[in-house]
């Protein structure tokens, strides 16, 4: 059935203006239109089924738009969340569908200007996250924005693992969120620590609370800093842990561990853990296939007692930060594929959890004692 003569007259004038985006809020049956001059308020007045009629307006939109009376195939989810679309990202926020701007968002050809109508379209975390992960958006207009909404919507953020990587993302760029905010988002970290491994990640050398370098350190910042200066990454990784900013972070992750309340959270810590400490190229993917503690102290051991080439050049000039090296060398490698055994096997979380995974986590501490000099 076409559409009523009042709506097909209004839609047609206005698809024949400039318009840089339109969204339907179904419930209410009003389409929006935005355009440089602001924004235009169609009701719309169906002559047949709600959910028809709506298909018979995006339909209408997409002809226009697109040339092809079809509207957009929502069907290709799946392509469209990975960027791969051929369709200009302009026309895709003109179609009136929720899929065509998740699209644009995914996109890599996304940009500030575009991220603005995106939301303006469909304002919701997971576009907000996503959109605030592009340097061009971030510090662009849109980033403050998106930073602003994602940081009011963590009491209600009920995944963990999303509050992790919206802390993450409001802290990686200065600016995006002031001093008191980010003072806030931490004091909150005490009651949800999801927040403060959002902390680790974004800003390890920044955190909110300080602590004294290793007692050790003063001994070997020398030896230290003659290998690093040689292209020893492994030392400059060690004088970084063993100095304030190491030491505030281990001190944080620890009380982390000490009390986590869902498997996210460990899962999440050990990954920022594994790839703060580890020396290889971050753009590689962390290997997830389950590990042994076990074996991941056999191998470390290994690395102690070869010749190493990164290994082998500290334990000379500095033999007396043995432990420290194996505990470094330890947390390096133990991503949240150490527990994919147990968390295989159980959705337990709180105490429970805790239970479940004590055998690990003693190892962990007896690491963190080592870096810590307890």
């Amino acid at each position: 059935m076409p559409l009523s003569a009042e709506d097909d007259l209004r839609l047609n004038v206005l698809l024949a203006n400039e318009l840089q985006a339109i969204r339907i809020d179904e419930g209410p049956m009003v389409l929006h239109a935005l355009s440089p001059r602001g924004e235009a308020r169609l009701k719309l007045s169906p002559n047949d089924r709600a959910d028809r009629y709506l298909r018979q307006v995006r339909e209408t939109i997409s002809g226009h738009v697109l040339g092809s009376p079809g509207g957009y195939p929502v069907y290709i989810t799946r392509w469209t969340r990975t960027g791969q679309i051929n369709t200009r990202l302009e026309d895709l926020l003109r179609l009136g569908e929720p899929e065509a701007v998740v699209a644009v968002v995914h996109a890599d050809g996304l940009t500030d200007e575009l991220a603005r109508r995106a939301w303006w379209c469909l304002p919701t975390s997971e576009n907000a996250r996503k959109m605030l992960a592009r340097a061009c958006v971030a510090q662009g207009a849109m980033g403050p924005v998106l930073a602003d909404f994602l940081v009011e919507f963590l009491p209600f953020e009920e995944d963990p693992a999303h509050a992790m990587e919206s802390v993450r993302l409001v802290l990686r760029f200065p600016g995006l969120v002031d001093a008191d905010t980010r003072d806030r988002l931490w004091k909150a970290g005490q009651r949800k620590n999801a927040l403060r491994v959002g902390f680790l990640a974004a800003t390890p050398d920044d955190l909110p609370e300080t602590h004294p370098p290793h007692p050790v350190l003063a001994e070997h910042a020398d030896a230290l800093a003659n290998q690093t200066a040689q292209g020893n990454p492994l030392a400059e990784r060690l004088a970084w842990a063993l100095g304030g900013n190491g030491q505030a972070y281990i001190a944080t992750a620890r009380a982390i561990l000490d009390k986590p309340s869902t498997q996210q959270v460990v899962s999440g810590l050990l990954n920022v853990l594994s790839e703060r400490f580890s020396i290889r190229d971050p753009r590689e993917r962390l290997d997830l296939r389950s590990r042994e503690i076990e074996d991941i102290h056999a191998e470390v051991e290994a690395l102690m007692g070869d010749d190493d080439a990164v290994v082998g050049p500290i334990l000379a000039s500095a033999p007396a930060l043995r432990e420290e090296l194996a505990g470094l060398l330890t947390l390096a490698r133990c991503n949240e594929a150490v527990v994919t055994q147990v968390f295989a096997h159980s959705d337990a979380v709180g105490s429970v959890m805790r239970r479940q995974i004590k055998p690990l986590t003693d190892h962990l501490f007896r690491h963190f004692d080592r870096l810590q000099g307890r």
